[in-house]
């Protein structure tokens, strides 16, 4: 796959509770010429008066080949939603790709533990979808730590 073929990744979790509306949300864009990308993160929790964090980082080629890889190999393409948990109360994940011509979008409730993926209609399919939305948040929370100071409390 080529530096110029188009790229997004998008997750998304979120509830609408009585704290509000509380998400986590980030997306990886390739610009311009396919030799760099934004990373973009935002999480938003009311608890106790918390404000939304936004954060938005430059990548580079390499990061995109690496997360295109780990796409990839997870083959979550061949997967289907249909036979997953619906979005409920508890809230939903969203996850969409598109790299090149291929486009695909998932949908489906969250997932507490691996114990929802295995009582699910489809826990082969929920399965690679639960490793691959949890490789991508490592990776995202790697490259926060990397790119901005952040001093515990």
């Amino acid at each position: 796959m080529s530096a110029n073929e188009g790229f997004y990744l998008r997750y998304y979790s979120g509830h609408q509770g009585r704290f509000g509306h509380e998400f986590l949300e980030f997306d990886f864009r390739v610009v311009g010429d396919g030799s760099s990308a934004t990373a973009r993160y935002a999480n938003n929790s009311n608890y106790r008066n918390d404000q939304l964090i936004r954060k938005e980082m430059c990548v580079s080629h390499l990061m995109v080949e690496e997360i295109r890889r780990i796409v990839k190999d997870s083959e979550i393409v061949k997967e289907d939603d249909t036979k997953w948990p619906q979005k409920n109360k508890d809230g939903r994940q969203e996850l969409e790709i598109r790299m090149g011509s291929d486009h695909i979008s998932f949908e489906t409730a969250k997932i507490g533990s691996l114990v929802d993926v295995t009582e699910s209609a489809d826990p082969e399919g929920l399965r690679v979808f639960y490793y691959l939305v949890q490789d991508l948040k490592a990776l995202m929370f790697s490259l926060i730590s990397l790119h901005f100071k952040i001093k515990p409390i």
